[in-house]
């Protein structure tokens, strides 16, 4: 057999391994010893978590005036609870906010031909839109459809108000303009599963750059809010002379059909609004480690996503779930149950992007001793109910980390073990691992190990400017998703205790280890790390199925790429293991043996890759090109940037601000955008600068990654920029 078909064969074998999945049903491992795993299962309840949940957001609410002077009611159970389970250092921590806009008063009646109440804030919140200006008009409701342009200017809505099935804030932008005294909305989020649900939504003359309209949270993946500006808010705009209201499919859909049949309807609209001053809340606390040098685990959640905005899946359940896991490790610890870790596991609560921004901005120091980051968003979710699997997003490749796969030892642990599988029939419980709440639901545990994933407070840690590698716990799909039906019926107890159960391990994991866990963990890693690189393989292979004949040497290098860039990915993962238990001479060795096991994989896919490429050539009728680099990527391969001490020197997205600041002229030099030129991730690019990888490294490692290749130029150009700045250096 020659040395090619031998390649060929251990690849497949790998591929076919990561194709099946195929899982040991008489084995369920994890990290800790399954002594100590036992207690943070029995102790996790998910009835505590669920409670808490219940208790904050059962329904949607309207805030007490008291809140805005004293500490938002999230806030006080929180720290009503944390003080009952006997944590330490529980303190909260506020930074200036902004204006938030508060609902006195939203009523909407019909005045002819009938006399009827269409909306009022006292039957649902969300009914009237935030940002909505104090009011008391009476006017004829018009039908403009979807609301555009060209519908509006049809409807003739001036002096009126327009009715829509379309976007509230398109149609209120055009109404508006036109001259129309409001818009009533009918709400079409996910009308078909739940006809009675209406989304948070708010208006305003000026919207937050890349996030939403004050009080309307954006889709997953927006930006986060400005520095010092509450989630969901904008520093205060001109304030909207209009209004808008909410009604859900079922009762819309009636309004709709009587103006569709040419029926005259006059409503009167009555809306008192203010505005008050909301501080960012943060509460912290933690458990305490032996040695303070050792360093900390943090646990985060928002417990705020803008002040009308409620949820109690997104994100009270993530805030309950963090609390339990404070519970949980802190009462297994007080009681000797579980040894005292050497780490200290800390825990915050507070607003999305803005709040726990701001703290991690005022505590560099705790930053620079932090090892990761567990954030949990939306977990509580019933899964079966939201037909949802509970996702682990892993950190991207510019924060490589061990969390990764600690985290995934206990997904697996309880996702495996949680599965009726016909090998265990035989057992009372039907499951080997069972991982079930009292009251909650007794079904599978679905689960996914997904890539990297942003948009939630991970991303603060994983910023550039603070450099804590951090994942998110989180279900999806939500069907009620930032709607007024995310409330406590749509959580599990059975979903709360196993989230629980999974960050309290992971924790305490990452909090306790020594170097013979640092030793286990490699291992783990080096074994997940084969069935990532199979898949990785299993793209580049089809990179080279989709190619065409005359882009066939670019496609064969991008193919190449995506391996070497995985490789480099599993070896950096690898490595940081190394902080575990710094200078251990053991650890150390047994690292560097299974990061050139890794390479051994990657060199057996790259001989695999390559007889495909042969069998790609030969379908297209071209003859394969010699895997050589362009001048392009020979210059790229050289510059190797590090980033400069000015990139931490204001905290979290201070940066931002020296990146601004180039001059348009030079930007002008060095275009990322346009021009055939094509960037995926600048911020992804920005953490990849680390003084090892070069530029060509960080082109193959962000293509890796993204579905959209990154041009190489583009990648130079935007280094430049970051060059002027001051930023990077090489």
């Amino acid at each position: 057999m020659t040395k090619r078909l031998v390649a060929v064969a251990v690849c497949g074998l790998l591929l076919a391994a990561a194709a099946a999945a195929q899982y040991t049903p008489w084995l369920y491992w994890t990290l800790l010893p399954q002594s100590q795993m036992d207690e943070i299962v029995g102790e996790a309840s998910g009835e505590s978590a669920w409670n808490t949940v219940a208790e904050i957001n059962a329904f949607n609410r309207e805030r007490l005036d008291g809140e805005y002077s004293g500490h938002f009611f999230e806030t006080q159970v929180v720290v009503r609870k944390l003080k009952d389970h006997g944590l330490a250092g529980i303190d909260i921590v506020t930074f200036p906010g902004g204006q938030a806009w508060v609902a006195i008063k939203g009523e909407l009646w019909e005045t002819k031909p009938g006399r009827h109440k269409l909306a009022s804030i006292n039957d649902m919140l969300p009914m009237l839109a935030s940002g909505s200006a104090t009011s008391d008009v009476t006017g004829e409701l018009v039908w403009v459809g979807r609301g555009t342009p060209k519908e509006i200017a049809d409807a003739e809505v001036e002096g009126k108000i327009a009715v829509t099935e379309g976007p509230l804030m398109m149609a209120y932008g055009g109404a508006t303009q036109k001259g129309a005294l409001g818009v009533v909305a009918i709400a079409m989020s996910r009308p078909y599963f739940a006809p009675l649900q209406m989304p948070w939504s708010g208006i305003a003359q000026r919207r937050r750059p890349g996030g939403a309209a004050p009080g309307q949270p954006g889709p997953p993946g927006g930006q986060p809010a400005p520095p010092g500006v509450a989630a969901g808010q904008t520093p205060p705009p001109a304030p909207p002379t209009g209004f808008a209201f909410q009604l859900p499919v079922r009762e819309g859909d009636i309004l709709k059909r009587r103006l569709l049949a040419n029926e005259k309807i006059t409503v009167r609209a009555q809306i008192e609004a203010k505005t008050e001053t909301a501080d960012l809340e943060n509460v912290v606390c933690h458990i305490p480690g032996t040695d303070p040098a050792a360093g900390e685990v943090i646990l985060s959640a928002h417990l705020f996503e803008g002040l009308q905005k409620q949820g109690a899946n997104d994100n009270i359940s993530g805030s309950a779930c963090i609390l339990e896991v404070a519970r949980v490790l802190n009462t297994l610890i007080a009681e000797g149950r579980l040894p005292r870790p050497k780490r200290t596991i800390r825990f915050i609560w507070g607003p999305e992007f803005s709040g726990i921004g701001e703290w991690v901005r005022a505590h560099p120091e705790i930053m620079e001793r932090t090892l990761c980051n567990i954030n949990m968003d939306m977990v509580g979710e019933w899964l079966s109910k939201n037909k949802a699997f509970f996702c682990l997003m892993r950190t991207s490749y510019g924060n490589p980390h061990y969390i990764n796969d600690v985290m995934e030892n206990y997904y697996r642990y309880v996702g495996e073990g949680s599965r009726e599988r016909i090998q265990n029939r035989a057992g009372a419980a039907g499951v080997p691992v069972r991982t079930v709440a009292p009251s909650g639901a007794d079904e599978p545990f679905l689960y996914s190990i997904e890539t990297h994933y942003g948009a939630s407070d991970h991303e603060v840690f994983n910023d550039w400017a603070v450099g804590v590698p951090g994942i998110m716990m989180i279900a999806w799909p939500d069907q009620w998703y930032h709607t007024s039906g995310d409330t406590a019926d749509k959580a599990d107890p059975t979903q709360l205790k196993r989230a629980a159960a999974i960050g309290a391990a992971g924790a305490y994991t990452v909090a306790a280890a020594d170097e013979a866990a640092a030793e286990a963990i490699a291992g783990e890693i080096a074994s997940n790390a084969t069935r990532r690189l199979g898949h990785t393989l299993a793209v580049a292979m089809e990179a080279l199925d989709k190619a065409a004949a005359d882009s066939f040497a670019d496609d064969s290098r991008y193919a190449r790429g995506l391996l070497e860039a995985a490789v480099m990915n599993e070896k950096e993962t690898l490595a940081s293991v190394l902080e575990l238990a710094p200078g251990a001479v053991a650890l150390t060795g047994h690292v560097a043996r299974l990061s050139k096991a890794v390479d051994g994989v990657g060199s057996a896919g790259i001989a695999a890759l390559e007889a495909h490429r042969a069998v790609a050539a030969r379908k297209l009728g071209v003859k394969p090109p010699p895997p050589a680099a362009s001048e392009l990527e020979k210059k790229a391969a050289k510059i190797v940037p590090r980033p400069t001490a000015k990139v931490r020197e204001a905290g979290y997205r201070g940066y931002q601000r020296l990146i601004t600041a180039v001059p348009a002229t030079d930007r002008a030099k060095f275009p990322v955008a346009g021009q055939g030129l094509t960037l995926a991730n600048p911020s992804e690019l920005q953490m990849l600068v680390n003084g090892r990888h070069s530029a060509l490294d960080i082109q193959k490692m962000l293509d890796a990654q993204h579905e959209r290749r990154s041009s190489l130029q583009a990648v130079l150009n935007h280094l430049e920029i970051l060059k002027i700045a001051g930023l990077v250096e090489w």
